[in-house]
């Protein structure tokens, strides 16, 4: 019997985190990318091309592929970036699908929480309204619509901040004493708990588990910016940041929900802050 085959479009971090997991799967793992790295990666064999590219995509879907992951980076943090970096691989993706006549068990978008605009300290989860103000939250619902809108099955993961090894922006800003606190919400999830997600949401669609066609994926603990900072300072045995003066109260302030990811039955490894950030800082 042939193993089955996931395809990661965009494949980073992420992705090679998610095919380390899979190893033990049976399931065979391809990563599609510009540039891939010299050294081996665990569990991934590398396709170097371009997502946007038609015959890249063409050549590449021809070895049917059970599931895709897509999980993007633009090349720059500007509209004009997102476009290149989400909306045109979902096109060109999609565009080439129909031309091969691929239909994937699943599609699965790594998405954001940045598509949500509520900023007065309220939970939101899967039914909440996605009207977002910045580019960012923007494209990427603009590429979840085109997916939605295809006739694919497509299961999108809105994850909220991910930290981990190669993810410590916090910790940098600390020591330097760049780091300034308010009170507004923060919401994390550990890297490894994303590639974690992935992973369970692959076993449920192979296992022919019905997945919803929305995640809202995030740690159980949204902790204030000064609680979260204040702790890290202590534990780290530096001084308390300061106050930052020119913070718009309202940006951002909001706590994600993650009931309906605990309720496919997946464990967070990392649950809290002080879990993630506790075996972070053990690690350095």
């Amino acid at each position: 019997m042939n193993s089955e085959k996931l395809l990661i479009v965009g494949c980073g971090d992420l992705g090679q985190r998610l095919a380390r997991r899979l190893q033990t799967t049976g399931m065979a793992v391809t990563g599609l990318r510009r540039h891939p790295p010299a050294e081996p990666s665990p569990g991934l064999v590398w396709y170097a091309g371009d997502a946007r590219d038609p015959a890249c995509l063409d050549g590449l879907l021809g070895q049917g592929f059970d599931d895709i992951l897509i999980t993007l980076t633009p090349d720059e943090r500007s509209d004009a970036g997102y476009e290149r970096g989400y909306i045109e691989p979902c096109q060109q993706l999609l565009a080439a699908l129909a031309r091969t006549g691929q239909r994937p068990r699943r599609l699965l978008f790594v998405s954001s929480t940045s598509v949500y605009a509520q900023d007065k300290g309220e939970w939101v989860d899967e039914d909440s309204p996605a009207l977002p103000v910045n580019f960012n939250g923007r494209r990427l619902l603009e590429a979840e619509q085109l997916l939605m809108a295809s006739g694919q099955a497509v299961t999108r993961v809105r994850f909220s901040g991910i930290y981990g090894p190669g993810r410590t922006r916090l910790l940098e800003q600390l020591r330097s004493g760049r780091a300034r606190v308010t009170d507004v919400f923060t919401n994390r999830i550990h890297a490894e708990d994303c590639a974690g997600f992935l992973a369970h949401l692959i076993a449920m669609g192979r296992a022919g588990q019905p997945l919803a066609d929305l995640y809202l994926a995030s740690d159980s603990a949204p902790v204030s910016s000064r609680t979260l900072m204040g702790w890290l300072a202590q534990t780290l045995g530096l001084p308390k940041p300061a106050e930052d003066p020119n913070h718009n109260p309202g940006s951002a302030h909001r706590r994600c929900s993650n009931r309906r990811m605990l309720d496919t039955g997946y464990c967070l490894q990392y649950p809290d802050y002080r879990a993630g950030y506790g075996a972070l800082l053990a690690s350095c």
